[in-house]
């Protein structure tokens, strides 16, 4: 586990947002990426993980794929990244950096509509040398 200020860990994930593709970026709206520090019970119950899985991120909201005619006037879409599981987990600077950066493009998946099972095979290809 790191120490990392929660100042530290905010810059990070602004910068993690800053580096999305501009062809995922232009296409943000009406959805708000911020941080908490540890994930409710309520959080963990919503996100359906299973006990003793770690929540980085959490997606709310109506994913891109799924918002009609009639979507307007609702309040924005909520991304959190949680700064305690991600810092706990890393032990060092560039390790929070890249979970950082995973979360948020996870979250941003969701956002997007992508299952979690879309999302991680789409993690597991680019992880994968071509």
């Amino acid at each position: 586990m790191i120490n990392m200020p929660l100042e530290e860990f905010q810059r990070l994930v602004e910068k993690a947002v800053e580096d999305i593709p501009e062809e995922f970026k232009k296409h943000l709206d009406n959805v708000d990426i911020g941080i908490e520090i540890w994930p409710t019970p309520q959080d963990l119950q919503s996100a359906f993980v299973h006990p003793n899985t770690i929540l980085f991120g959490l997606y709310r909201g109506v994913p891109k794929t799924k918002r009609g005619l009639y979507y307007s006037g609702v309040l924005p879409d909520k991304i959190t990244i949680f700064a305690g599981p991600i810092i706990s987990m890393s032990e060092n600077e560039e390790e929070a950096k890249h979970r950082i950066k995973r979360t948020v493009i996870h979250e941003i998946g969701h956002y997007f509509g992508m299952t979690e099972e879309a999302i991680r095979r789409a993690e597991e290809e680019n992880r994968t040398p071509k």
